[in-house]
């Protein structure tokens, strides 16, 4: 028995179980002798008798989770252990992301695709045209062309006529806070690029570079170091160069049609953080857009997904609804084309998976946002556990006399819990330990990647695991998230889920009823959208000025894309 358990383990070994035809295990399952085979066989019977009391206690920290791996190696494989045949997927997300990258360079990139089940959304035609001019046009004019060059002179100069290509405009993205924002505030100035055929170039002070792999081929999304506007990250709606500012002080005038390049600044600073005035939000207004399209640089910054608002512009409306037919899959889009984590957050990543997630045949996603320093809530476990269970996400827990007879038709759950605390995880897995399931068809598994205690802003650790996390979110068959949390939003963007949202509640103390919600649409909120009509000039409810945008169903001033399909 003992070699039987060194075998299995050494079978068990995910990584090198793929290619090795030679090691020890190799050589002890080789069946081409009829007593290797009497062996391989009493192996496989031995690791799936002893497979589902694993799974059922797959949730105590004291588990070894080898058994696991050995098990999925079996069940996965439809001959020998050593054989791992590849699923058939769809690496290039049915013309999403183009081929011909580097792949050692970035590894999720093509691998992403076999580890969801999940296959996502179809983009449009004209998406994948418009992404491959986009790329075309990085090409072009990003870091180290002569273009590039020219506008660099060009904005040094001041001048917005002379030097510079009237082909080559840029947009230079600061995203800053949470991982969430940042991801969210960069596909928005992506999205705003692509309407606006400007190069877009984000800021690599805040990780870019060491989260993401590079999204365009055979250049560079990072602003190179020499850029003259050295204090650019400092930017606020104080600025002078503040599209605002210049309104006001009557350096742009807006109303004024076809206004001659000699006459308009070089660059222009969008401020669209959560502080932005009214001024600031007439961004989002056509006559504004008319004007800022000639301008060769817009420095943007932003913690929002500002998405929603540009479907209040009619001169974007119509392309919008042209490249996202579905409109809630703005983001599902451009966070798949956008953001593969680099070789190092992979790692985390399907490390994580293959241990704790690849086992079982339902995977639950549970995503806790605690706010501040708030303390420890049994009523906030109260609500996860209420929706979870009324819903069918979780099992509910047997009340009266156990029974230890395992149901024929027992299914196995995986649970991931991302949250800053390990207290919600922790009593998850005990409920589901100490107490059987009331049907006996669930063995539930409850796991927990890190818990930070608290938010770290700009710590490198941090922040790779906070992506590491949202990615294997965004890899679970459904999920529950918390409101008004950006770390939530882009899970179910990725997922292509529409999540059950954990409403939150008036008093901490009393468990809002009901507890939680599926949302309506799969794209994220906009928090802090305008409040102005650009054709009356006046305050309105721009919830209700276009069909395609909806209030969000946990902030209820927010607003969020909806597909005509769940329009009602």
């Amino acid at each position: 028995m003992r070699q039987l358990e060194v075998a299995a383990a050494v079978v068990g070994d995910e990584a090198p179980a793929r290619k090795q035809k030679h090691t020890v295990a190799g050589r002890l399952l080789d069946t081409r002798r009829p007593w290797r085979r009497v062996i391989k066989a009493v192996l496989t019977a031995f690791v799936l008798i002893v497979t589902p009391t694993v799974i059922l206690f797959g949730s105590r920290a004291s588990a070894p989770p080898i058994w696991i791996s050995a098990a999925n190696v079996f069940r996965r494989g439809g001959g020998s252990a050593l054989e791992w045949p590849a699923r058939s997927y769809d690496k290039l997300l049915n013309g999403l992301l183009a081929d011909g990258f580097d792949k050692e360079s970035c590894y999720s990139r093509y691998q992403s695709a076999m580890y969801r089940r999940n296959a996502g959304r179809k983009p449009s035609v004209y998406l994948v045209t418009k992404l491959r001019r986009q790329e075309a046009l990085q090409n072009r004019c990003g870091p180290g062309t002569v273009a590039y060059s020219n506008a660099l002179e060009q904005l040094k100069s001041g001048k917005s006529s002379g030097i510079g290509s009237q082909e080559c405009k840029y947009l230079v993205s600061i995203s800053y806070q949470g991982v969430g924002n940042r991801i969210l505030a960069t596909a928005s100035a992506f999205m705003y690029a692509l309407l606006t055929n400007r190069v877009l170039l984000v800021d690599p002070s805040n990780e870019m570079g060491e989260l993401f792999c590079e999204p365009f081929p055979n250049t560079t999304w990072l602003l190179p170091p020499e850029f003259p506007l050295t204090s650019y990250t400092n930017f606020s709606h104080d600025t002078a160069q503040s599209y605002s500012n210049m309104l006001r002080n009557k350096v742009l005038k807006a109303d004024v049609d076809d206004v001659p390049a000699a006459q308009l600044p070089v660059f222009t600073y969008i401020h669209l953080h959560h502080d932005a005035t009214q001024d600031d939000n007439l961004f989002f207004c056509d006559e504004d857009q008319r004007l800022l399209r000639n301008i060769p640089w817009l420095v943007m910054r932003t913690d929002s997904y500002i998405v929603p608002g540009l479907f209040l512009d009619m001169g974007f409306r119509e392309k919008l609804t042209r490249l996202f037919p579905e409109l809630d899959t703005v983001f599902h889009h451009l966070g798949r084309y956008l953001f593969h984590p680099s070789n190092h957050v992979w790692g985390l990543i399907t490390r994580y998976y293959d241990a704790y997630l690849a086992w079982a045949q339902q995977r639950v996603g549970i995503q806790v946002r605690v706010f501040g320093s708030e303390s420890n809530s049994p009523a906030l476990l109260e609500q996860i556990t209420m929706c979870t269970q009324k819903h069918g996400l979780l099992p509910e827990l047997h009340t009266g006399v156990e029974s230890i007879v395992r149901a024929a038709n027992q299914k196995s759950k995986a649970v991931l819990v991302t949250s800053l605390k390990s207290w919600y995880s922790e009593k998850l897995k005990s409920m589901y330990w100490e107490h059987a399931v009331a049907t006996g068809e669930a063995a539930v598994s409850v796991n927990q990647p890190s818990h930070e205690e608290f938010q770290h802003y700009g710590a490198k650790s941090h922040d790779t695991k906070a992506w590491a996390e949202i990615y294997l979110l965004s890899l679970t068959d459904t999920l529950v998230t918390t409101a008004w949390s950006t770390f939530g939003y882009v899970a179910q963007g990725l997922g292509g889920m529409r999540p059950w949202v954990l409403y939150k509640p008036e008093n901490n103390s009393v468990v809002p009823d009901p507890p939680c919600g599926q949302d309506f649409s799969l794209d994220p909120c906009f928090h802090q959208p305008p409040f102005y009509d650009c054709r009356l000039k006046h305050w309105a409810d721009t919830g209700k000025v276009v069909p395609q945008v909806k209030h969000c169903i946990d902030r209820a001033w927010g607003l969020k894309l909806v597909s005509t399909s769940t329009q009602k």
